[in-house]
């Protein structure tokens, strides 16, 4: 029995995505033959993935079916997040997947999203940061507890950079820890839009998985802003199972689909789908209609990245700065860790699947 008679069994076992054997797609590593005992290393395109299992079982399988049926077998997992940018990486250069995480109108809970997709994605492993696009009503310095707060600057490279502050495993920026929260940011257009590419040229983010964008709420200069001025891998659409947001949620998806712009979407996620009381864990109350987020990604042939529900407990822990992903009940924390582990699988297909990452040229 040798490395190569394992390899062999391997190229068997499909990569259940990507539709390719793991061989094939260089995803095996290290394999250790010793006596009745094989084991080799599994190198995922996400920390997150969801399919190690399946991925673990039919390794196991092959090996047995295709070398010999009483070998001990151990599949180990290690992560190397892929990435498909074409632009020579030359802002976020360390930068691997920038997500614009999106809505059509306000109140949908876009950014309990964001924070707690971001929070999920570094639970499973992943280097993450958040940035809070969300200029007039920015959302982060609240729910995470950094009320008051201000980042540090540091010299890097010949530059004065601001460095995010780091919370619960993640990197964080946002417009609401440079100014006073009492006072409201009017500003116009330009000023809203040069505010976003200091957080993208001047913020020391280093190397990163995923970046994380909590937008503003609609369609406007911002996002503009930003897809021409970062290689932005998709946008992740959040809307609520109501008519009138899934109304709004359309026009996002036709924003980013645009010809002048095509930006993928990576998937629509469904908030606030049902309503359970702390007393009645078993019960759902379908308060804004059933499954309208999910018909909508049917609709346009979309990804279906799941269903958070309405629980008084991911709204307390978002106001006492303390994310459901870093307390309370387990059920909500698993519908975010499904939630994540779906991007990251959506993610990691389209950087195979489709065009390389560039920055939109849009003319007038």
């Amino acid at each position: 029995m040798t490395q190569q008679d394992i390899l062999k069994a391997l190229s068997h076992v499909q990569e259940p995505d990507l539709k390719k054997d793991l061989v094939t797609l260089n995803m095996i590593q290290d394999i250790q033959i010793n006596g009745n005992q094989v084991s080799f290393v599994v190198v995922l395109t996400t920390p997150a993935c969801p399919l190690k299992e399946l991925i673990r079982r039919d390794c196991i399988n092959a090996v047995h079916e295709h070398v010999q049926a009483d070998l001990e077998v151990e599949v180990k997992f290690t992560a190397n997040t892929s990435s498909n940018r074409a632009d020579a990486q030359a802002v976020l250069s360390k930068v691997k997947n920038i997500i614009a995480v999106v809505s059509g109108k306000g109140g949908v809970g876009k950014s309990t999203v964001s924070a707690n997709l971001a929070l999920a994605l570094a639970k499973e492993g992943a280097k993450v940061g958040l940035m809070d696009a969300d200029i007039y009503g920015p959302s982060v310095p609240i729910m995470f507890g950094l009320r008051g707060q201000r980042p540090l600057m540091t010299h890097h490279e010949g530059k004065d950079m601001i460095v995010p502050i780091e919370k619960y495993g993640i990197k964080l920026m946002s417009i609401g820890l440079l100014v006073d929260e009492k006072n409201a940011v009017v500003w116009r257009g330009p000023m809203a839009s040069s505010a976003i590419r200091q957080f993208v040229s001047d913020v020391l983010w280093e190397e990163l998985d995923y970046l994380i964008i909590d937008m503003p709420p609609g369609t406007g200069d911002i996002h503009l802003t930003l897809v021409q001025t970062v290689p932005v891998t998709g946008a992740i659409v959040v809307t609520t199972p109501q008519e009138v947001a899934l109304a709004d949620a359309k026009k996002a998806i036709a924003m980013f689909g645009q010809a002048q712009i095509k930006v993928p979407i990576i998937g629509l996620v469904e908030n606030m789908a049902w309503f359970t009381p702390l007393e009645l864990p078993n019960n759902r109350y379908y308060i804004f209609g059933k499954e309208g987020g999910k018909h909508l990604a049917e609709q346009y042939d979309l990804p279906f990245l799941g269903q958070i529900p309405l629980v008084q407990g991911i709204r307390e822990g978002g106001d006492a700065g303390v994310p459901i992903m870093e307390s309370g009940d387990d059920g909500s924390k698993a519908a975010f860790l499904e939630f994540a582990s779906n991007a990251a699988r959506s993610i990691s297909m389209r950087n195979a699947n489709m065009e390389s990452t560039s920055v939109v040229q849009i003319f007038s």
